[in-house]
Order: C-alpha cells, then sequence, then structure tokens
C-alpha cells in the first residue's frame, strides 16, 4: 500500500481543494493512504501539523475556495525563517529534516501544488534528497511555463471582469476614469483577458511599456466621440517607458520577492493631472483569489489531481502535470520552473484589443 504526502504551497488559489479532493479519492480507489501537510512544508516538520484525509474528511470540499491544508509563501525549507529563545528570527535549512521525517512516515510521493516557487522547491527536493515528487501547477497568474492553463486563473478573471462590468456605470454616471489594478506579477494575461472581456479602453500590461501620452490621446479621442467615461486595466507589474516597476513593499523574512503595487494609483494621478479628468484607481487585489471556482477551474483542478495519481502510480517522479491542449501530460519539473510565461505580443488576443480599439499605451 502507497502513502501519499500532500502540500498546497505560495498564494492561495479557487481549486486547490478540488485538486485536494481528487487526489484523496483517485487514492483511496487504489487502496492508498493519503496525508496532508498544513501549512505548506509544517507537517513534515511538525507531526501535529500532518493530517490523515479519508473521503469523508473531503466530501463537499470541490466548490470551496481556499485550501483546507492552509498554504504559506514564506516556507522555503532550505531557507526557513526559524525563531531563537530570544525571539530573534534566524534563516536555517531544514530540509534534512524534512526528508528524514518523509522517510520515517514511509511516505511513497509528495505531490506538491504551487506556483513556480513551490515547485522549485520541490524540484530541489527531488534533484538533491532524493524525494519522489510529483507538482500540480496552481497560480491564478498563469505565468507557469509548459502548461496551456493553471487553475485558478479562470475564476480570478471572472471575478476581475465581473468588477469591470459594475465599474462601467458608476463610470459613466460622473464622466469618471477607472483605472483599476490586477494581479499578475509580471505576466499580463489578468489584465488582457479581464480587460477585452470588461469593455477597457486601455490595457496596460508588463510585456508592453506603456507611454501615458498615448493613454492620455485615447481618453481625449473618446471624448471628441462622445464617450465621457473610460476604463483603464492596469497589471500590477506593469510599467511606464523610461521609469521603473513600481513596488509597496520590499521582501520579507523568508519571502525574497519584493511585493508589486501602486501601479494603478500612479496612473490614476497622472491621466487626472495630464487630462483634467476626474480619475479614481481601484485595486482588485486578493478579491481575485477567493470564492468558489468556476466550473472550468473545478473540472482542471479535478484532472490534474487525479492525473497526479496515475503518475505516482507509475513511479514517474521530478514531473509535474499539464495541459496541452485538451489532453493531460507529464513535463520534467526542470522545465516547468525555467521561465515564466509572457504574453505573445502577436497573439490574437492582443490583435483582437487592438482591432476593437483597445489603447497598450505602446
Amino acid at each position: 500500500m502507497k502513502k501519499i504526502v500532500i502540500s498546497t504551497g505560495g498564494g492561495d488559489a479557487p481549486g486547490l481543494n478540488a485538486v485536494i479532493y481528487a487526489v484523496v479519492m483517485a487514492s483511496n480507489s487504489r487502496g492508498w493512504e493519503v496525508y496532508g501537510s498544513r501549512q505548506g512544508y509544517l507537517g513534515l516538520l511538525d507531526k501535529d501539523a500532518l493530517v490523515r484525509l479519508r473521503p469523508e474528511d473531503v466530501a463537499e470540499i470541490t466548490p470551496t475556495g481556499g485550501t483546507i491544508l492552509g498554504s504559506t509563501n514564506k516556507g522555503n525549507p532550505f531557507a526557513m525563517p526559524v525563531e531563537n529563545l530570544a525571539g530573534e528570527i534566524n534563516i536555517r535549512d531544514v530540509s534534512d529534516r524534512i526528508m528524514r521525517n518523509f522517510l520515517r512516515m514511509n511516505f511513497s510521493c509528495h505531490i506538491a501544488v504551487g506556483g513556480d516557487g513551490s515547485l522549485e522547491i520541490a524540484h530541489r527536493f527531488a534533484v538533491e534528497k532524493g524525494m519522489p515528487v510529483i507538482g500540480v501547477p496552481k497560480t491564478i497568474d498563469n505565468d507557469l511555463l509548459a502548461t496551456q492553463l493553471t487553475f485558478g486563473f479562470d475564476t480570478a478573471v471572472s471575478t476581475a471582469t465581473e468588477a469591470l462590468d459594475k465599474l462601467h456605470s458608476t463610470a459613466k454616471s460622473h464622466d469618471r476614469v477607472m483605472v483599476v489594478e490586477v494581479m499578475g506579477r509580471d505576466s499580463g494575461w489578468i489584465a488582457l483577458n479581464s480587460g477585452i472581456s470588461g469593455g477597457a479602453d486601455v490595457i496596460l500590461i508588463p510585456e508592453i511599456p506603456f507611454d501615458l501620452d498615448k493613454v492620455c490621446e485615447k481618453i481625449n479621442d473618446n471624448e471628441l466621440l462622445d464617450k465621457h467615461y473610460d476604463i483603464v486595466v492596469v497589471a500590477e507589474g506593469a510599467r511606464a517607458i523610461d521609469h521603473e516597476t513600481i513596488y509597496k513593499g520590499d521582501g520579507e523574512i523568508g519571502r525574497s520577492e519584493r511585493v508589486l503595487g501602486g501601479i494603478g494609483e500612479w496612473v490614476a494621478k497622472e491621466i487626472n493631472k495630464r487630462t483634467g479628468k476626474d480619475t479614481r484607481s481601484l485595486v482588485l487585489g486578493h478579491l481575485q483569489r477567493g470564492g468558489s471556482p468556476t466550473t472550468f477551474d473545478r473540472l482542471l483542478a479535478l484532472r490534474f489531481g487525479a492525473t497526479a495519481v496515475r503518475l505516482a502510480e507509475s513511479e514517474n517522479f521530478d514531473q509535474m502535470v499539464a495541459l496541452a491542449g485538451d489532453q493531460m501530460c507529464s513535463v520534467p519539473l526542470a522545465d516547468a520552473i525555467k521561465s515564466r510565461k509572457k504574453v505573445p505580443l502577436d497573439s490574437d488576443k492582443v490583435l483582437t484589443a487592438r482591432e476593437i480599439g483597445i489603447c497598450f499605451g505602446g
């Protein structure tokens, strides 16, 4: 009988519970045991954070947002923040301890659900420690290479599009420019998809450094066409030509990446200054991570979870499950994490946006 441990790391995303459900149910049909590691790798450090998952424990969790196991983006076992008796935080490598506990529990496989950061850690465990690992791609940003889509992305885009739909009426009522900042890190997938679907006049993405004069020209052109309000969608990693990317904070202890944010407010102030238009900014933020997953994300997450168990059965480790066309496949984890997926500038979505009059500022 095999014993599998599953963890969910990084930022939460709608569909995580559906993956857990599929792993538990597909494993149970094979007579295997499944354990969940709470808060990323914490369960492999502290046995009290390790929980047995049976079919009755995961019943009806598929439509629920978040993750029943909890998650963390500060739990890198190779650089774990540890508080000493004096209350000081030290960075320690606890990977050997985790590997010892993994072997002591007689686990056959670790299914790591996460984005590029979590999957990079899983790959290190596979290569450096010999842990049998299978990755499941999770990110609302859809920026993981080697898979056509990640679960959580469709729900995030749907949330952003719904917000844009609602903003049209208030923007039109007051002849305002509404600037909406969405997530995506340094990839513009959420901004592009929601902006096109939500009727934006301007979409600013990291892949196209923008010229504010062109943005304001679009707004002024709308005035001449008797359209006195505008919707501007800005990806959090977008930047103006000859300007640096805007951050709202430095990396925290245990989290090396700086925190993006603030570009929406900056763009709104510049538009107001240059056009005189009443301009407001809105940051959707973590609303995009919350709520029940869409039908598409539920099904994709369930397929990912079941495929991960099939890979465990065939002992095909150090792999990530992926979507290719309409089929599930596996790709080496090393290929999946080598770079982030960007919006191709010659994609039909970008071309469509330009042809229906959306401005990218460049």
